[in-house]
């Protein structure tokens, strides 16, 4: 059901605190565009598109034509192009995204992440710098904190860390960095999942990761998974010390994904390189593959050494309220609005 008076009150207050802590850390609110000309290539995510049709005459200058355009599933490119300019070392945005075909009890195709990027920074500097928001937001509804399985959290800093090579030895008996497709098809079957015959490395981790991990994460306190492989991280930076992994992080809380970050891939030739990877991949899955963002990529080099996150505002006020559905946090779910199939 939609969010009562009461949640929607827990909502402005959770984004007030959000706000003050970021700005008293020098972070600058921005906004950037909804609808955008270049989606982004994540091979699982289906953007919305809609399109601008200039009305005529053009005037001289004017835009000519026609584009497709597409709403936004993140503000991260445009975001990193804000980091490349004087000015913006320091940013967030509280962004409406748009994901086509997600709706569950965590999912809405219409929902809030929380942005924000920092340069000099890196995933070890955003990730304190996140818990410590989330500790002095959790002052707003003290003792509820909890969701899913795990029916009270510790929101008091320092979270635990674990990378997913000791995430997936603890909890699913295995390491899967030292194996091949076929042996880590394998050895997942061997703890109970079935990947399908098919599935490539990348599938069998997001499966086991999902089946045998993400349960048990963040049960007591949040929990960050950290150092994914570097085929699961394109926006990501290398670890220097060991390159089959990235410096990318994922925040768990009671079982549930609340946040994404990393340390920023800064080389625009690397990230080209990536990016044509992930459109390879989406033309595999038969998916619409998408032309480069030339400008997100130009500004990659001005930036030098950045971290940033996205946050699921949404998420993050299920776990402070107890609340068990992302409906229950919206006024307008789409589960409640979006018209039923006649029967």
């Amino acid at each position: 059901m939609p969010a009562s008076a009461d949640l929607v009150r827990a909502r402005a207050a959770l984004a007030r605190s959000l706000r003050d802590g970021l700005e008293s850390r020098g972070y600058l609110e921005v906004e950037t565009p909804i609808a955008v000309p270049f989606a982004g290539q994540e091979p699982h995510l289906r953007p919305f598109e809609t399109r601008f049709t200039p009305d005529p005459p053009v005037p001289p200058g004017g835009i000519e034509g026609a584009r497709r355009l597409h709403l936004h599933t993140s503000p991260e490119y445009a975001m990193k192009r804000l980091l490349s300019r004087p000015g913006f070392s320091r940013c967030y945005q509280f962004a409406r995204v748009f994901r086509d075909g997600e709706v569950t009890r965590t999912h809405n195709p219409e929902f809030t992440l929380l942005e924000f990027y920092a340069s000099p920074g890196s995933a070890d500097s955003i990730m304190a710098e996140l818990e410590a928001l989330i500790a002095a937001a959790a002052t707003l509804a003290p003792g509820r904190a909890g969701h899913g399985r795990a029916r009270s959290i510790s929101l008091s800093p320092p979270f635990e860390r674990l990378t997913c090579r000791e995430a997936f030895a603890r909890y699913a008996g295995f390491d899967p960095l030292p194996l091949d497709a076929d042996a880590f098809a394998q050895a997942a079957r061997t703890v109970g999942v079935r990947p399908a015959a098919e599935a490539s490395w990348d599938d069998v981790f997001t499966q086991v990761l999902m089946e045998k991990v993400e349960p048990c994460l963040g049960l007591e306190q949040p929990t960050y998974l950290t150092e994914y492989p570097a085929s699961q991280a394109a926006l990501a930076r290398l670890k220097p010390s060991d390159p089959r992994v990235a410096e990318r992080f994922e925040l768990y809380a009671g079982g549930l994904e609340l946040a994404n970050g990393f340390s920023e891939l800064c080389d625009a030739a690397e990230q080209r390189l990536r990016l044509q990877e992930e459109q390879n991949l989406r033309a595999v899955l038969g998916r619409e593959v998408f032309p480069l963002d030339e400008a997100f990529l130009q500004s990659l080099d001005r930036i030098g050494a950045a971290g940033g996150v996205a946050v699921g505002f949404d998420r993050l006020l299920m776990l402070l309220t107890g609340a068990q559905s992302i409906s229950d946090v919206l006024l307008f779910p789409a589960a409640d609005e979006y018209p039923r199939a006649r029967t």
